[in-house]
């Protein structure tokens, strides 16, 4: 059984539901995790997603900031979602997989939005990277927790580092720029080694080549610069391995009309 799940920051799931609708059309993953949906649960664009087969629908949702949701056409056992750094402030969902969706039965599947973090790497002085580092010291504890017991799980969504050399469009410039410091780079790659945690996308394309699923706004030409990031991850635990397919990053949807500055990032697997 050919699994496919996709990532996407969306940058507002209201704005650019046309976008989301456009892929979903194209590209018909059978889950969709989407992060920073700015947008409250009672106004989720839920109709536009069930015309599409997408059924079941798991959202955290909050005006105007952050927000995660995870679409799927296989029915869900349970959804859950955790608070972290004691606050309500929508970055985490999580689901499990329905006993109807064959050899997907019993998957799970955690959605992430970890803090951008503002632009000064001190948290001394940046309340915003203070957060992140928090977060991310949280994320740490629960990435590890039952490692010895973990089966058929799955964690996706924009982790807001790029955590290796070839992750950034310039290593050297970008190590006192956030989300490329040591000391998130560091933690991250902590969190997924001692969790026990298979990076999909490196396992299938090693170091050296340069990866990227994200390029700032703030480039005049972004295609022609590339100067990317590789922020978004999709992670699964070690007995998924033998299942990894492929991965595609749709690097067009940036180019799209009022694009998010992320683009779709799918991993399939064969169950």
């Amino acid at each position: 059984m050919a699994f496919r799940i996709t990532t996407w920051n969306i940058n507002s799931v209201r704005l650019r539901i046309n976008l989301v609708v456009r892929f979903l059309k194209e590209h018909a993953p059978d889950v969709l995790c989407l992060q920073e949906t700015k947008c409250p649960n009672d106004q989720f664009p839920l109709g536009e997603f069930r015309k599409l087969g997408y059924g079941s629908i798991a959202i955290k949702g909050q005006k105007g900031y952050n927000g995660v949701a995870i679409l799927s056409r296989l029915p869900f056992a349970s959804m859950d979602a955790v608070n972290y750094c004691d606050k309500e402030d929508c970055r985490h969902m999580s689901v499990v997989i329905g006993q109807d969706a064959r050899r997907a039965a019993g998957l799970t599947i955690h959605n992430f939005y970890v803090p951008a973090g503002g632009d000064l790497p001190d948290p001394a002085l940046n309340v915003k990277f203070a957060h992140k580092l928090a977060f991310l010291g949280q994320l740490e504890a629960l990435a590890s927790a039952g490692r010895e017991q973990r089966r058929a799980e799955i964690i996706v969504g924009d982790l807001n580092v790029a955590p290796l050399e070839h992750d950034v469009w310039s290593h050297k410039q970008l190590l006192d720029v956030v989300s490329h410091t040591p000391i998130e780079t560091e933690t991250l790659t902590r969190i997924r080694l001692g969790g026990g945690w298979k990076d999909s996308v490196r396992d299938l394309e090693p170091e050296p080549k340069k990866v990227y699923t994200w390029w700032s706004y703030r480039a005049a030409d972004w295609e022609a610069s590339n100067r990317g990031r590789r922020l978004d991850h999709v992670w699964h635990s070690d007995d998924l391995s033998p299942a990894l397919q492929s991965y595609e990053i749709l690097q067009e949807a940036r180019g799209w009309e009022r694009p998010s500055d992320h683009v779709p990032l799918t991993v399939t697997y064969d169950l």
